[in-house]
């Protein structure tokens, strides 16, 4: 039993270990300041697209925005081709998330959004050839050759981690460049823990 006990214990951290590993190997280029600025420049909305366990990723980096100061929805690619693709407007920006970045809903809804003028895409990435890398202006590469930890090398979790780690350090850094504060925070955050907690703050230091 207590040899079972340790190998699960040992492959948990091989687990947590690749994708820590995977994370630190992101490269950090000129793209991805540029995706910020982009991004800050945007007159519009930003929307996050991808679909799968990557439609997460876009999903909480869209509430993550638009928690922190910049106007973000999230538009599944599926439902795009079906009325969704209204909520768009020229002025938008797109933040398109695909390991392989040959997803074809989510390559579908960019060729339609580039019909109807919006050419600011930025595409989070993995793989070297794509059509993701194609259709987008900007694109913050994962890295090649993520190994996934999974027993059958498929189950995407380290391209996940990472794809997240992206995310978020382009949403707070995002929010830092807008100056964004604890009472704008508290604004946008009326209810749970952090609502109540941004409030405090901002109470203490105005008395």
């Amino acid at each position: 039993m207590k040899e079972i006990l340790l190998d699960i214990r040992q492959k948990l951290i091989r687990v947590i270990d690749s994708e820590a590993q995977a994370i630190s190997n992101i490269q950090v280029t000129d793209q991805f300041e540029n995706a910020v600025n982009l991004l800050h420049s945007c007159n519009g909305k930003v929307v996050a697209t991808g679909i799968g366990k990557a439609g997460f990723i876009a999903r909480k980096f869209a509430a993550t925005l638009a928690s922190t100061g910049t106007p973000a929805i999230y538009i599944h690619p599926a439902e795009a081709g079906h009325g969704d693709l209204g909520m768009l407007a020229e002025d938008d920006c797109i933040v398109a998330f695909s390991t392989s970045g040959k997803s074809n809903e989510v390559i579908e809804m960019l060729e339609m959004a580039q019909q109807l003028g919006i050419t600011e895409i930025i595409g989070v990435t993995s793989h070297a050839q794509s059509p993701l890398r194609a259709l987008s202006q900007l694109v913050l590469d994962m890295g090649p050759d993520i190994e996934e930890p999974c027993p059958l090398k498929l189950t995407p979790s380290a391209t996940i981690a990472v794809m997240l780690a992206i995310s978020d350090a382009v949403a707070l850094t995002l929010m830092e460049l807008k100056e964004f504060k604890r009472e704008d925070y508290g604004k946008r955050h009326h209810k749970g823990y952090l609502g109540s907690m941004s409030r405090q703050k901002h109470n203490r230091q105005s008395n």
